[in-house]
């Protein structure tokens, strides 16, 4: 038990900067797919669950796949 504390406080400044980038990540993907309504494909609650369920992954899918233009377009 007291091992597995040492290795989590070593690790700790390596992950303390992904889990700040992780939730700023999700936080402004999340902004963006309620404030943009208009999607290649799905719709907002479907998105909202894959940017905040999926670590790093889900904002990425969001915003290469996912995301329409302002003009109403599909693509």
């Amino acid at each position: 038990m007291n091992n597995d504390m040492a290795l989590f406080i070593e690790y700790l400044p390596f992950l303390i900067p992904l889990i700040i980038l992780q939730l700023g990540l999700a936080i402004f993907s999340a902004i963006h797919v309620i404030r943009h309504p208009r999607y290649r494909f799905g719709n907002q609650v479907m998105w909202l669950l894959i940017v905040l369920l999926i670590q790093f992954i889900g904002p990425l899918i969001y915003f290469v796949f996912g995301r329409g233009d302002y003009n109403g377009r599909a693509n």
